[in-house]
């Protein structure tokens, strides 16, 4: 059978019940006969033993809610025992009121406890030898034993909690990096996937309004705006394809027998510009320095820096732009600058382009520049390559 709730362990019920107990087991005592134990030869009723016994079985209720009030009290009760002649039953309950006392109250009563009972023992001892030795035992047994009990429990219980807390904190921050890490993976696939989705779709959306919106268009002029429009939706599909394959498990490809896998690093950069002047953008190219290898990340991030901020020419701009490729010895900077529409025309946006290119130049270390430039809207990136120092 479980007992009921207001016994369990930490609960003013549990020590009203050890109170009573401890009353229960002092009446026995007094009832049996044994007052005063300690001082036999002193002439005084044993019913004035009883009030003591009463106050230090207090002092045991008020344990947990009032450990300073219940040592005094105790303390107190202890006094008037020994006044009389000192009983075994009050002596006993007492040695409970100081192990409570180093147990639950403050760090330093438990440190004044240890100085004042070692140096009654110690004047204990002393009076033993000079023909006292009961004395001297009674001291050690009855007040420096609870103390030294008490004091190896609470240690005990306060390593407990301070595991316990040390466990909810690495708890915590397990479950704080596991949050920053699920965001910072948001974020990234959020990028890859703008970069893969929204640069396609807008130059498959710029020839599908031309088509619709240019009245006599040849069959020529069609199938040129067709011709794009397929040429673009493969790439972003198998680029889609080739994303979904690094977010499966190893082993599960979506399609083993596609043997084509999309490249995206600053030296398929011409590739892409081929495609976006298909899609109707003039692009000029200028590359500074000698064109070496990048590492997996700032290749990756280059080409698309370059893939978004052509797309945005291409969605804002007149038709035409100018990239640049700087490689020099610490960094690589690309710069992309274009004439901006008068007027706002052009595919709607919504900033995201722009907060991925900058997200992905901080990520590495490197500067970020957006704006407009000599009346031209430029587009700056500079990506640390780790050399040179």
């Amino acid at each position: 059978m479980r007992a009921p709730p207001w016994l369990d362990s930490g609960t003013l019920g549990r020590d009203l019940v050890l109170a009573c107990a401890s009353l229960a087991g002092g009446l026995v005592l007094y009832a049996l006969g044994w007052q005063p134990q300690v001082r036999p030869d002193v002439e005084v009723p044993s019913a004035l033993f009883l009030p003591p016994l009463v106050a230090v079985c207090v002092a045991v209720g008020l344990r947990r809610v009032a450990p300073r009030a219940s040592l005094a009290v105790g303390t107190a009760a202890l006094a008037v025992d020994a006044v009389l002649g000192s009983s075994l039953g009050t002596v006993l309950i007492y040695t409970q009121v100081l192990y409570d006392a180093c147990v639950y109250g403050p760090p330093w009563l438990w440190r004044w406890l240890l100085r004042i009972t070692v140096a009654l023992s110690l004047l204990g001892l002393v009076v033993g030898v000079l023909g006292y030795a009961a004395l001297g035992v009674l001291v050690v047994l009855a007040g420096l034993l609870p103390v030294l009990t008490g004091i190896s429990v609470r240690q005990y219980r306060d390593q407990a909690a301070a595991e316990r807390a040390r466990a909810e904190q690495t708890a915590r921050l397990v479950e704080l990096d596991r949050r920053q890490a699920v965001s910072a993976e948001r974020a990234r696939m959020a990028r890859e996937l703008h970069d893969v989705v929204a640069n396609h779709l807008s130059a498959v959306a710029i020839h599908a309004t031309a088509v619709l919106s240019v009245p006599g268009l040849d069959r020529g002029q069609v199938e040129s705006a067709l011709r794009v429009i397929r040429e673009s939706s493969v790439q972003g599909l198998a680029e889609m394809r080739q994303m979904i394959e690094v977010l499966r498990e190893p082993g599960t490809s979506v399609d083993p027998a596609t043997p084509e896998v999309v490249t995206a690093r600053l030296a398929e950069a011409d590739g892409l510009v081929e495609r976006v002047r298909a899609a109707g953008l003039a692009v000029r190219v200028r590359t500074d320095g000698t064109p070496g290898a990048l590492p997996v990340g700032v290749d990756l991030a280059a080409y698309r820096i370059v893939q978004e901020s052509l797309t945005n020419a291409l969605k804002h701009g007149t038709g035409e732009a100018e990239l640049t490729i700087a490689y020099r010895p610490a960094e690589v900077v690309l710069t992309v600058e274009n004439p901006v529409r008068r007027g706002g025309a052009g595919l709607p946006g919504a900033g995201a382009g722009l907060i991925g290119m900058r997200e992905r130049a901080t990520l590495l270390a490197g500067r970020f520049t957006a704006g407009p430039h000599d009346g031209r809207w430029q587009v700056r990136a500079a990506l640390p390559t780790g050399e040179g120092g």
